[in-house]
């Protein structure tokens, strides 16, 4: 390998890991200026939908306590697929509820699937007039091997990924740009299993300090095996080696003629 190409593949290597780094340390930090933030954010009353809507659009709505009453539509039910709870495969369950003049998606928790992936599970839609607080939840877009087409609906109505878009197209009817995720403590609903923050941001970090380390052990590797390479291959290095490791030995008299010893 010569200098140039050694140069370029080391410091390719190198900024990776360092990248990969700098990235774990990032997302270390978004999730605890977010923990931060949702502390803050719980001291203060829950809003009301109005109040909510009421803030300034530059405003982040993620989090948000909101307090809710509002009447359920028992013919709207979704059911998010592929959530896992202690290893078990299973659905977030999702409603539409109409309150003050809006309609919204609300999150009422975890049931368990069936091994028979045709057979969905058995679930009552909630019917009437309920208040009860919750938070707010932005959609965060997944990655999806296949579109979702809804052109033919049968409820409850099975999805990969929650598009808000698709669904108010669906219920011909604008949908709030958030779903609102029932509070553990209210009796309403099913398993209230999520997390603000799935990987705390110790361990964002931990994994920074692994890359960090990775790349100065990988810097320190090329190097040693560049110039320790070097050194072997010295055409100088190895005849002075080989004169000095010789078992041969002379010496020169006056005439300067050689004695050889054995």
């Amino acid at each position: 390998m010569t200098t140039l190409l050694w140069l370029i593949f080391t410091l390719v290597v190198f900024s990776i890991l360092v990248r990969l780094s700098i990235w774990q340390y990032d997302r270390g930090q978004q999730k605890e200026q977010r923990l931060m933030r949702i502390t803050q954010l719980s001291q203060n009353a829950p809003l009301s939908l109005t109040q909510l809507l009421a803030l300034p659009a530059s405003e982040n709505l993620n989090d948000y306590p909101v307090s809710i009453t509002g009447t359920f539509d028992n013919h709207v039910l979704f059911l998010l697929d592929n959530q896992v709870e202690n290893g078990t495969l299973g659905y977030r369950v999702l409603q539409l509820l109409r309150s003050e003049n809006v309609s919204a998606l609300i999150n009422l928790g975890w049931v368990k699937g069936s091994i028979n992936r045709q057979e969905l599970p058995d679930i009552q839609a909630i019917t009437g007039q309920y208040q009860f607080t919750g938070h707010v939840r932005l959609v965060e877009t997944g990655i999806m091997l296949q579109a979702q087409h809804f052109t033919e609906a049968s409820w409850p109505l099975r999805i990969q990924q929650i598009e808000l878009n698709k669904f108010s197209t669906l219920l011909s009817e604008p949908l709030l740009p958030f779903v609102i995720y029932v509070d553990a403590q209210e009796k309403l609903g099913y398993l209230k299993n999520w997390q603000a923050v799935v990987m705390p941001p110790a361990k964002h970090f931990g994994y920074s300090v692994q890359w960090a380390g990775l790349a100065v052990t990988w810097l320190l590797l090329m190097l040693w095996l560049k110039f320790s390479r070097t050194n072997h291959t010295n055409p100088k290095t190895v005849t002075k080696a080989l004169k000095n490791n010789s078992p041969t030995k002379h010496a020169y008299n006056k005439n300067n003629e050689a004695i050889k010893y054995d």
